[in-house]
């Protein structure tokens, strides 16, 4: 392996969050069920469809309203999955807040926990996810485990969402002023191939893919990426081996 690509010669690890530390696929589904439930829908529609048509609401909606609140931009979405579907039972606004609402309860990887634990021995850890900081705090509380990390960049605190290079430039800037990292010092570590691995290429950052196999939202038919994984346990496990 070239000596640019060891692992170990990088400082900061940048997490996308929702994907790749934790299992945002399996939330949605599970936030959506009283949705279907309501509709006598339950077993009308595939996963897949399900999340293909959520990915691309939310990110239309992202683009649409940046500087919405991400609790509050999947509200918005949880109505226009509802209308996309052909539902007859639209949501209430009380039902569409709980499912904005959900995102401190969506699970872990199995492997995230320990994998960050081990990550952090070597690198400073980074999140730049697409939430608010009250979402990304339930989160860190409860399915993360009080994993520390060294900086939280949410889309709240930049007004964008990824894949906006805005998020990233926001970042690179942050982590130089407070721990003097250059952007050939950071690895960008997700799965999704449209939020994180593309733009990252365009702000000259190197990238790790956590896969996730099976994983259906952020997919993207140029897969880009200098490390491939699995998973974030995976990546751990060829640290310690000194890849």
């Amino acid at each position: 392996m070239a000596t640019d690509l060891k692992l170990s010669n990088y400082r900061l690890l940048c997490f996308d969050v929702y994907g790749t530390l934790v299992d945002w696929e399996t939330g949605i589904l599970t936030a959506l069920k009283p949705l279907l439930e309501a509709n006598d829908a339950s077993a009308k529609f595939s996963n897949e469809h399900l999340l293909t048509v959520f990915h691309e609401l939310e990110a239309s909606q992202q683009r649409l309203s940046p500087s919405l609140k991400y609790s509050t931009l999947l509200a918005t979405v949880h109505d226009q999955v509802a209308f996309r579907l052909g539902l007859p039972h639209r949501p209430t606004f009380a039902e569409s807040k709980v499912f904005g609402e959900s995102v401190g309860f969506w699970p872990a990887f199995p492997d995230t926990v320990d994998a960050l634990r081990r990550l952090q021995k070597h690198y400073k850890l980074v999140v730049l996810s697409n939430v608010d900081r009250e979402s990304f705090a339930a989160t860190n509380a409860g399915p993360l485990q009080g994993v520390p990390f060294d900086l939280i960049v949410t889309a709240q605190d930049v007004g964008t969402y990824k894949p906006d290079l805005g998020n990233f430039e926001h970042m690179l800037r942050r982590v130089d002023e407070e721990f003097g990292v250059k952007p050939e010092q950071v690895i960008q570590t997700a799965q999704s191939q449209f939020h994180d691995h593309h733009p990252a290429k365009k702000v000259g950052l190197k990238s790790s893919w956590i896969v996730r196999p099976g994983a259906i939202m952020g997919n993207r038919g140029e897969e880009l990426f200098d490390w491939k994984f699995d998973t974030l346990g995976q990546m751990a496990d060829a640290l310690e081996s000194g890849q």
